[in-house]
């Protein structure tokens, strides 16, 4: 289905409901407009901030998921495989 408007004698168009809708978008929200493959897209405007940005590098970089788990139980001091196991003579 394809949703129409027309552009007014300043260059503004109407944003069907439908569309504002889906993308989410309100009044005084800012849209962007991207030209991919031949097409023009017309997408909600990306913010230069991001606000994940200052974690970047907080945490260290992992291999394996085993590197993940080990970190993770160094950070909680806690081995749950380390209780259930007997220790050297015990049953």
């Amino acid at each position: 289905m394809a949703l129409l408007s027309t552009i007014s004698s300043k260059g503004q168009v109407t944003v069907p409901i439908e569309v504002r809708h889906r993308l989410g978008l309100k009044e005084g929200d800012r849209v962007e407009f991207v030209f991919e493959d031949g097409r023009t897209i017309l997408r909600p405007a990306q913010t230069e901030d991001n606000p994940f940005l200052q974690f970047l590098g907080a945490l260290p970089a992992f291999k394996t998921r085993e590197e993940i788990i080990a970190w993770h139980r160094e950070l909680r001091d806690d081995d749950p495989w380390e209780k259930n196991t007997p220790k050297n003579g015990e049953q």
